[in-house]
């Protein structure tokens, strides 16, 4: 064990074990969650050749090998928890994506969500049993973020009660879902609905795609892989080109939306019914991110505790890295944003749960919350985290480049987050529409409920600058309430400008579609504020949760540190508002410094409390022992390049060479 990772760990003010039960939400889900991380760690059957030194192909063949072993040993084991999948699979991967992510992730949540009884009966099983493999086909080559652009069409013809699924133009091609090129043999297809010469819009239908035994693609199918990405190498996302293909009328999902044998359509009880895997998935998705930087996090500070660079007082030993203020300054506010996220996934995945079952009892009047709710965090952290994860990289110089670093694939992997399900721009958009509808509903005096709550709320109530030593304030930047409150009211503050703008833009006689584009820029920074706040709310009411005080205190100084560095990006929105003064900029950043150098003894504790085995962890640099430098040797000396001391590329050219010069 390195001894300043040891001194690092003895110098801590809180007990570890006891923030890690508080982010596994109980001592028992902390038991169970190693208990499983064990059973795969543990297991020959999962071991694996460093991805690193894999050509493509290889490292898609190993990931098939062992998502094949894992769902063996799930049925073994008896897990069947959706929580305790997804943990059991993310450590079967080192969570790396995988060719059964959207079988397990978006193909069986579709069929619960929108199935039937009596398409679950002919689906579900052979699905749960992998004779079925499912993808979730929905971007095109064309399109995707902006639905109502499909092209793909599924055409009902009464007599033979078939649907003629067709791919009409380049454009329409099925492009990028994951586990369509090479694993998948059915897909559930999102295409334009015809009956009766009527389009009545986007509908999903289950379309087998390969032979069940010999996996060869059927007839009018054009199925393969895309190529090679920026990452997701074990994963074959593909493209589906279909040729007036016909599935069965039962093959349209119908649980809601419905078409009748003569083609008479049956409208859903609300059109966002069938978005509800895209909602599941977003609010997955915040946890991921938030787990992501945590990962990233752990690596770079552990790192910046091990290593020694420069001086800060000359003639002094070099310190460790860690110990530069603008080190400091580079962590520890992505720290906080680690922890904020992860109470915030916590959030969502409890609100999704509890609406969805309300849905599940016919009441769909918290679903538009939920739509725009989830669009909206689901921008907001994957692009905070996606920014977070290079500076820890390259927090971390010249090692950090390394793959052995693990921080290069993180990225690459959590990057398309904010793309998929979703283009992050769009789904900002989508949230302001929610805003701004709410807005103006309070204007009419109607009473609003959920995250939106606020934007009720009389002007009177702001908040009134108070006598301070330096003069006039407007906020007490030391009193977390408060600075809750001056999110809530910047929000506010910015959703009533994106409002304002758009009516400014009707009056110069614009179209409301013209009016709504001419201020996107202020739409989509009214839902920034909006996610912004939610989050800050969020984080302070969980620290209300905390009795150990120890912990309590940490946390409150995260909090603090995550609000502030919020409030010091943004200062213009706060001081346009009326809600900061020039002067407590100046006040804000020196609380930042003070809250840093609090923050120093327990980085470390922090960052273990994530609980990140060294095996998921993969990083040479993150290493829980902190010994970096040996390892990062011998990981070296495992290159292809290594196998042999002379490379036959020498002899191929560099020698011949010689004689030509």
């Amino acid at each position: 064990m390195n001894p300043d990772i040891i001194r690092e760990r003895q110098n801590a003010t809180f007990d570890v074990e006891t923030l890690t039960n508080i982010l596994d939400l109980g001592p028992e889900k902390t038991k169970r969650r190693r208990e499983i991380e064990s059973l795969v760690l543990s297991d020959p059957d999962f071991n694996e050749k460093d991805p690193n030194f894999l050509a493509r192909s290889e490292r898609y063949d190993q990931a098939v090998r062992k998502s094949a072993a894992m769902i063996l040993k799930l049925r073994e084991y008896g897990i069947s928890d959706p929580e305790e999948i997804l943990f059991y699979k993310s450590c079967v991967h080192r969570n790396r994506p995988e060719p059964l992510d959207l079988h397990l992730g978006m193909f069986l949540p579709t069929l619960l969500g929108q199935a039937t009884p009596e398409q679950m009966d002919r689906f579900f099983m052979p699905a749960w049993n992998l004779k079925i493999i499912g993808t979730y086909a929905q971007t095109e080559m064309g399109h995707g973020t902006h639905l109502r652009g499909l092209e793909t069409t599924a055409t009902y013809d009464p007599a033979t009660q078939e649907f003629v699924m067709n791919s009409p133009t380049v454009s329409s091609i099925k492009w990028w879902p994951g586990g369509l090129g090479k694993t998948s043999n059915h897909a559930v297809v999102l295409a334009q609905l015809f009956t009766q010469g009527i389009c009545h819009g986007l509908h999903a239908f289950i379309v087998p795609i390969r032979d069940l035994d010999t996996h060869e693609p059927l007839p009018g199918i054009t199925v393969g892989d895309i190529g090679p990405k920026f990452g997701f190498s074990e994963v074959d996302n593909g493209f589906l080109k279909l040729n007036h293909v016909r599935i069965p009328r039962e093959n349209m999902l119908m649980k809601y939306a419905k078409v009748d044998l003569d083609g008479t359509y049956v409208k859903p009880p609300s059109d966002k019914l069938m978005y509800g895997t895209m909602v599941f998935i977003r609010s997955l998705i915040v946890g991921e991110s938030a787990r992501a930087l945590a990962k990233s996090c752990t690596i770079a500070i552990r790192y910046s505790v091990v290593r020694h660079q420069s001086e800060i007082q000359p003639g002094e030993p070099e310190p460790q890295i860690l110990d530069f203020q603008t080190q400091q300054d580079k962590l520890f506010p992505l720290l906080a944003m680690a922890y904020a996220f992860t109470f915030m996934g916590q959030y969502i995945r409890e609100t999704y749960q509890r609406i969805t079952g309300d849905i599940s009892m016919g009441d769909f009047s918290e679903m538009p919350e939920l739509h725009a709710l989830s669009a909206g965090l689901k921008a907001f952290t994957t692009w905070a985290v996606s920014s977070a994860i290079e500076v820890c990289r390259m927090a971390c110089g010249g090692h950090g480049y390394s793959r052995s670093s693990a921080l290069p694939d993180i990225y690459v992997d959590i990057t398309p987050n904010c793309t998929y399900e979703g283009e992050n721009t769009v789904m900002m958009l989508q949230t302001a529409r929610y805003l701004v509808k709410s807005y103006q509903q309070a204007k009419a005096g109607q009473r609003l409920s959920g995250t939106v709550s606020y934007l009720g709320e009389a002007r009177q109530q702001r908040l009134q600058p108070q006598p301070m030593a330096a003069g006039q304030t407007v906020v007490d930047i030391s009193d977390l309430a408060s600075l809750v409150d001056v999110y809530k009211l910047r929000a506010m503050s910015l959703v009533e400008l994106a409002a304002n703008s758009i009516q400014e833009e009707l009056g110069k006689r614009k179209s409301h579609a013209h009016a709504w584009n001419n201020s996107a820029i202020d739409l989509v920074r009214a839902s920034d504020a909006h996610c912004h706040y939610v989050v800050v709310k969020v984080f302070t009411e969980k620290l209300g949760q905390i009795s150990d005080p120890a912990i309590h205190s940490v946390l409150s100084t995260l909090a603090q540190l995550y609000a502030l560095r919020g409030i010091k990006q943004n200062s213009g929105d706060f001081m346009l508002a009326g809600l900061l003064k020039g002067s407590q900029v100046l006040q804000i950043s020196a609380r930042i410094k003070e809250l840093l150098s609090q923050l120093r003894p327990n980085a470390v504790a922090l960052v273990d409390s994530f609980d990140f085995n060294d095996k998921s962890l993969n990083s040479v640099l993150g290493r829980y022992d902190g010994n970096v430098y040996e390892n990062l040797f011998e990981w070296a000396r495992k290159s292809p390049l290594n196998a042999t001391e002379v490379h036959e590329s020498f002899h191929k050219y560099l020698k011949p060479l010689r004689s030509k010069l």
